[in-house]
């Protein structure tokens, strides 16, 4: 197979039609231009933007794109069907909605499926090949490039090898640029994607592209099988999103045909953002990111068994598929009881501290992980806590920030409903004893506003230091609400962000514990 470039490949990415039906996401058209700007950002050639006439909602989207969106390397595609049965394509109004969009490229969806267009359709399959010829012809003669999805095409192949074809001859015949072949249930494995896209390729002569739904998990396999069996053309959506068990991941698929099939399929600055976009998509879809995503999840290079430590110490590559920088991610070391001694001191040099000539805090550390993981705590989210833990060990460790005398929360609940949280912190700062009473809308609310209260005279840095998140996880050690209690904390002081942790059978002692770390790490980390 000849090696395209990037212009005479198809990246087509539908995260805004077809990746907009996966449960749970509602694009505004705000979020719909913002999506498409990031998607221009990884090299995409081409943005399918929805389907006007159909979507009030996408009509809008391209007549404000007209004005609002300026690509640099994608093109934006309207979608759309074939004409109906029966009528004339010109008095179609969908068909004309297409071009009121007034995009370059038009991808129209035809049935490929004998049982489709007779029971769904239900019209002859020669009114459905005549269907495909009229609209292509119409929409091509009135300026438009045309791509067309052939939907159902693999489950139609497996009823008649013959009909998808002469779908495909009759959409090429009338100028189409790109015959699609749609696995729409997502139920093909590689090995049959690859065989049949082998036998079409073979017997007819436009260029081919793919669509894969990912129900058997094997969506981005069965593109990259396509792609080696002879198409030109995959599509996909961000992060994989769509209808039931989405699409192709449009990120693996840019970070598979490039590194490893070596197919310049996008520019190559636009391959380091494909994990800053990925996450930034999946911000504007309200959705977490996958950690765990190929490529581009937090996780996707992240290490944490000490032999991997071990090798990753002396060559990184040898546990690492890829330089994590080229996709725009990080290496990440895991701290926790599986560690060994180089899981801790890659994870020393991660966070810049030096343990150079520091065996015993190596081992020293490494001991303490391990007794404290099997009380509870947990490292592998909250680098902060282990900084600080790290630090300590160090023999010119830095002083706590205060001496605590005591604290207390107390929660009153008011007769018409009005709950008031307070906290009074007892502490000692450089030898005074300061004592510190602040409310909150909760017992940790109440607890952070007035430890901090009570500190910010002697560090003025945490003024500007405020709780980002709280997360609460029930360890399953005890029945009931006597089980250990774990919590993170996300803190930022508006320039930074970093995460703590706390671990004890009393949540408001776990929360202290992760209070008093945010703390510190925002008084050490500006200090340095």
């Amino acid at each position: 197979m000849s090696t395209p470039t990037s212009t005479d490949f198809h990246v087509f990415d539908t995260t805004l039609r077809d990746g907009a039906q996966r449960e749970g996401v509602s694009y505004s058209v705000a979020d719909k231009l913002a999506v498409a700007r990031l998607l221009d950002q990884i090299g995409v050639g081409y943005i399918e933007g929805g389907w006007p006439g159909a979507m009030p909602k996408d009509t809008e989207f391209f007549a404000r794109a007209r004005t609002e969106l300026k690509l640099r390397h994608a093109q934006l595609v309207a979608f759309g069907a074939t004409r109906k049965a029966g009528v004339r394509v010109a008095d179609d109004a969908q068909v004309r909605a297409l071009l009121d969009a007034q995009t370059p490229v038009v991808c129209l969806v035809a049935k490929s499926d004998v049982r489709h267009v007779r029971e769904a359709l239900r019209t002859t399959l020669e009114e459905n090949l005549a269907m495909v010829r009229d609209t292509v012809e119409f929409l091509v003669g009135h300026g438009r490039r045309v791509f067309v999805d052939c939907e159902h095409f693999f489950d139609g192949y497996a009823a008649d090898p013959d009909y998808g074809v002469q779908v495909l001859e009759a959409a090429f015949a009338a100028g189409a640029e790109v015959g699609v072949l749609c696995d729409t249930n997502g139920g093909m494995l590689p090995m049959g994607v690859g065989r049949v896209v082998a036998d079409v390729r073979a017997r007819v002569s436009g260029r081919l592209g793919i669509h894969c739904q990912d129900d058997t998990g094997c969506a981005v396999a069965n593109s990259l099988a396509a792609v080696e069996a002879g198409v030109t053309h995959v599509q996909g959506t961000a992060n994989g999103y769509g209808e039931r068990a989405g699409n192709a991941d449009t990120f693996a698929l840019i970070a598979n045909l490039v590194t490893k099939m070596g197919l310049p399929v996008v520019p190559a600055e636009c391959l380091p953002e494909l994990q800053r976009v990925s996450h930034a998509i999946a911000e504007l879809a309200n959705i977490a990111p996958d950690d765990h995503q190929p490529y581009v999840g937090a996780s996707a290079f992240a290490h944490k068994a000490g032999l991997h430590a071990s090798a990753i110490k002396v060559r990184p590559e040898l546990y690492n598929h890829l330089e994590p920088a080229v996709v725009g991610n990080d290496m990440r070391i895991l701290v926790t009881e599986m560690a060994g001694r180089a899981s801790v001191e890659l994870k020393g040099r991660e966070l810049g501290v030096d343990l150079d000539g520091h065996a015993d805090v190596i081992g020293r550390v490494v001991d303490q992980v391990k007794v404290l993981e099997a009380d509870g705590w947990s490292f592998e989210a909250a680098d902060a806590s282990f900084e600080l833990l790290l630090r300590a060990q160090l023999p010119d460790a830095p002083p706590a920030l205060f001496e605590l005398e005591s604290y207390k929360t107390s929660v009153e609940h008011w007769g018409n409903g009005v709950v008031v949280s307070e906290a009074t912190v007892k502490v000692h700062v450089d030898g005074e004893r300061v004592i510190s009473t602040a409310e909150g809308n909760g017992p940790v609310n109440a607890l952070d506003n007035a430890l901090r209260q009570a500190l910010v005279s002697r560090y003025p840095q945490l003024a500007d230091v405020s709780l980002a998140d709280y997360k609460v996880r029930i360890l399953g050690w005890s029945s009931g609400t006597s089980a250990t209690t774990r919590v993170l904390i996300d803190t930022t002081d508006g320039v930074g962000e970093w995460t703590t942790v706390g671990v004890h059978v009393n949540i408001v002692e776990a929360s202290w514990h992760a209070l008093v770390d945010a703390l510190t790490y925002a008084v050490r980390h500006r200090a340095r």
